[in-house]
């Protein structure tokens, strides 16, 4: 009897806490990353399906990406990413596990006036943990700034500055978001993006995306996305669908 008094009133409490909570807020569906940190003490799991067509000849599928995260106090996660990736190359298929990326976000300021809310990520792919096919030679870091304004109480602005290495070469690539998010209801968000990666020795690339979250609850949330390229050199178009929970 003892126990299930307990029980219950665990549950009353989880309750009323995840209604005290702010709603859920996630690094997907687009390519700028939120500044904001999980709950301490919470789990949080974003993970989606990416159908991608690179060119008339390749096609790219996540299947699918999911972005582990815990959060140990009011101003760090940690992080983990794992990806399952399928390709159709000029008729030949292959697919595997991406190299795991292990990481955190760190807080680094609140929004004050000019000044944006801001949070440091950063990544290290191990590149043995990974299937055959996608091992890379070395350990590839990666990291970016995340900032965001709040511009009217249902529009905000973010936008992410950072760099990445792919394992295999020494020279970085270059990354650069920038997001305006809208609140078209309490549960409905929409947000317009355009973001574009620059190798240090080939040409910038640039693309344009756009999608919609949809808020079951404040700790569940669905989202729908697609994107194009507007360079040459840039994934054709990609379509994605994914959701985010936390507990």
């Amino acid at each position: 009897m003892k126990t299930k008094i307990y029980m219950l009133i665990l549950f009353i409490t989880n309750c009323i806490f995840a209604q005290e909570i702010e709603p859920i807020e996630a690094d997907r569906p687009d390519q700028t990353e939120t500044p904001a940190i999980v709950p301490e003490g919470m789990f949080q799991m974003e993970s989606g399906f990416t159908f991608q067509k690179n060119d008339a000849f390749s096609r790219t599928n996540s299947l699918p990406s999911t972005l582990w995260k815990y959060g140990i106090n009011k101003n760090m996660e940690l992080r983990l990413i794992t990806e399952f990736v399928y390709e159709n190359i000029n008729d030949e298929k292959h697919s595997g596990l991406n190299p795991i990326l292990i990481g955190c976000k760190i807080k680094i300021s609140d929004e004050k006036g000019i000044i944006p809310r801001t949070s440091f990520i950063g990544h290290i792919a191990l590149p043995k943990f990974a299937s055959s096919r996608y091992k890379a030679d070395y350990v590839a870091p990666e990291f970016r700034f995340t900032m965001q304004h709040t511009l009217t109480e249902n529009l905000s602005l973010g936008y992410n500055l950072g760099a990445e290495w792919n394992g295999f070469s020494p020279e970085p690539t270059f990354i650069y978001t920038l997001t305006s998010g809208y609140m078209i209801s309490e549960k409905i968000g929409f947000y317009a993006e355009i973001f574009g990666f620059a190798p240090q020795n080939e040409t910038a690339y640039h693309n344009i995306d756009g999608g919609f979250t949809y808020l079951i609850n404040n700790n569940f949330m669905v989202d729908l996305s697609s994107g194009f390229g507007i360079t040459t050199n840039a994934p054709k178009h990609y379509f994605a669908l994914g959701f985010s929970f936390r507990i």
